[in-house]
């Protein structure tokens, strides 16, 4: 595979592309030339600055930088973090033309997109995801939010970054249990749009949880090809994007119910799309490959103890949502997806019973 790809989401005037490829933090990639003025504020946490900030200063050359670490966590995914965030833009003096940059997982990209869609009702930003999960999916097509105490990603906002910069050396600092979590939005790209891609991961996770670069490479770039196809067809999840929540309805209200923080996000979507997987059209041995692939990645296959009524309560704040019906997520078959309210209800109980 070539040392670096390119992926544009083809957004018109919001287009922007990602970048995958390996050295790009050290200065592989020039990414001054995404930056519209002279002030940085670079948005990282306790964990990820120290591995990494240093290099991309480094990349930031006669610029204005000033940095801001949070608490690492999905805890801190709230609206109290976001408000330090805009008193440091506030405090230092940024203006329009300052470019807030997300260095860290899915909780730092989600906080600092949200902060930058605010301030001064938008500045430029941009995603640089150390984790696999962020790499395939969250930094990716502009969703920013944080989580609130009725529900996760309830307060946010669409705001495109200008760049995505995926360095996939940051996945040699991973813990194991981060890099399995983020294998679980991998597969689920396979199961919703592309069955040859399910059935390469089936091959290929072993190399995979050993971190082969290659292998990780390419399961990088096919997410983001993925996603960006379906960003590109509906950037505001009006219709077809929905079909990227696959699993997340159950997982969002497994993490809700847990508590944020004691299932990493993956974790819950791996249950979620084994609990989803049971109420579509799959054939038994369909169902029996997925559940299968997950416990391969060393992913839960079945709910934590939290209750089956709670973890319906929460699912009926999920924002799918319409006209007080909830609409799920589901499988015709591998690899095609699709969105209804049309479910067996019985086999949706059964399903939640496992929460018992």
């Amino acid at each position: 595979m070539p040392t670096q790809q390119t992926i544009t989401v083809d957004l018109d005037e919001r287009s922007y592309p990602i970048i995958i490829g390996r050295g790009l933090l050290g200065g592989g990639f020039d990414l001054g030339a995404h930056i519209v003025g002279s002030d940085c504020l670079i948005v990282s946490n306790e964990t990820v600055a120290p591995l990494y900030l240093e290099a991309l200063k480094a990349n930031l050359h006669g610029r204005s930088i000033e940095t801001i670490d949070l608490p690492d966590g999905e805890a801190w995914k709230t609206l109290e973090t976001v408000q330090t965030i805009i008193d440091k833009l506030a405090d230092t003096g940024s203006n329009r033309d300052t470019t807030v940059i997300a260095l860290g997982g899915g909780v730092v990209g989600d906080i600092a997109g949200f902060a930058a869609a605010c301030y001064m009702r938008g500045v430029a930003f941009i995603q640089i995801p150390t984790t696999l999960l962020a790499q395939v999916d969250s930094s990716v097509g502009g969703k920013t939010g944080v989580n609130h105490a009725q529900g996760k990603n309830l307060i946010g906002a669409f705001h495109q970054p200008r760049v995505v910069l995926i360095d996939t050396d940051t996945l040699a600092t991973l813990p194991d249990r981060e890099l399995h979590a983020g294998l679980a939005e991998v597969i689920k790209y396979g199961a919703i749009a592309d069955q040859a891609f399910f059935a390469w991961l089936e091959q290929n996770m072993s190399a995979l949880l050993d971190r082969q670069p290659d292998a990780l490479a390419c399961a990088v770039q096919r997410s983001c090809e993925i996603k960006a196809a379906v960003v590109a067809d509906d950037e505001r999840e009006a219709g077809r994007r929905v079909i990227l929540n696959f699993g997340h309805t159950f997982g969002h209200a497994i993490e809700h119910c847990q508590g944020y923080g004691e299932w990493l996000h993956g974790e819950a979507v791996a249950t979620g799309m084994v609990m989803a997987a049971e109420l579509g059209d799959l054939d038994s041995t369909e169902v029996a490959r997925l559940r299968a692939l997950i416990a391969a990645a060393g992913l839960p296959t079945a709910p934590p103890a939290v209750g089956a009524k709670r973890l319906l309560k929460a699912m009926e704040l999920d924002k799918k949502v319409q006209q007080k019906q909830l609409r799920l997520v589901l499988l015709r078959t591998l690899g095609d997806a699709c969105v209804t309210g049309d479910y067996d209800q019985p086999r949706l109980l059964r399903a939640l019973e496992a929460a018992d």
